[in-house]
């Protein structure tokens, strides 16, 4: 891969992630020169200071090694319809009449974000794909889907020892993956406008930045946004840009 290209990917990941450590600079150019990863176009996420590839990503790859099929089915025996658990297997063929590469992916109400909830099947196949990609293209990385979700909540008694954290610390909160990540992962999928949306939540929250907002507070907006971007995209993107105008009547 050209130097150029790393180094375009380089200044799109400080954008996002901001300076980052020397290690994960490293491994940074390692993916990007050894499966052709494209931060700009979402197939990396950086996550707790690791890094994921993400399902566009892992079919971006498959599409350029000309991937000649992949199969999914579901594992009735496995799967539990009653307590919405569902287990995929997913099959992925390099070659027309070579042996595919199977991939076995579960979810349930558990392991899932609650910006998915009720939607566990179409997890579990995502995570049987991925899992069949990453074997068949030798993925070394694990995909951010495939990533689980703490079933336990904190105690009542863990909310009154610890003080309320704002979203500046954008710490993970007891295994829960970091606020500022999950947002991340929002305006990825849904190719929103980061400054436009920090402005939004900056509103949604009452506060002057949201760096100011309380986590409760955060946690609300996005899963408000999630349920915006999900039912209606362009409007969503209509309320967005009313605060671009906001600021150029201010200016």
């Amino acid at each position: 891969m050209k130097t150029s290209t790393i180094r375009s990917n380089v200044r799109r990941a400080r954008a996002v992630w901001g300076e980052l450590p020397k290690n994960a600079m490293l491994f940074l150019k390692e993916f990007i020169h050894r499966y052709s990863l494209s931060v700009p176009l979402g197939d990396l996420q950086l996550l707790d200071g690791k890094w994921y590839v993400t399902h566009s990503g892992l079919l971006r790859i498959a599409k350029r090694c000309r991937c000649s099929g992949i199969t999914t089915s579901i594992d009735r025996f496995a799967s539990d319809t009653a307590s919405r658990r569902w287990v995929f297997k997913a099959i992925v063929y390099k070659g027309s009449g070579e042996k595919g590469f199977v991939g076995y992916g579960d979810a349930d109400p558990s392991n899932v974000s609650p910006l998915v909830r009720g939607a566990e099947m179409r997890v579990a196949e995502t995570r049987a794909v991925n899992r069949a990609l990453r074997k068949a293209y030798g993925i070394g990385l694990c995909s951010v889907e495939e990533l689980g979700w703490p079933s336990s909540d904190p105690s009542a008694s863990d909310n009154h020892a610890r003080p309320a954290k704002s979203c500046a610390s954008d710490g993970s909160n007891n295994g829960h993956p970091r606020l500022r990540d999950q947002l991340c992962l929002l305006i990825r999928k849904y190719e929103l406008d980061p400054t436009l949306v920090k402005r939004y939540a900056a509103d949604f929250c009452g506060t002057e930045t949201l760096r100011d907002a309380s986590r409760d507070l955060v946690e609300a907006f996005i899963s408000t946004l999630a349920e915006e971007a999900a039912k209606d995209h362009a409007a969503l993107i209509c309320k967005l840009n009313s605060y671009n105008q906001l600021e150029e009547v201010k200016s």
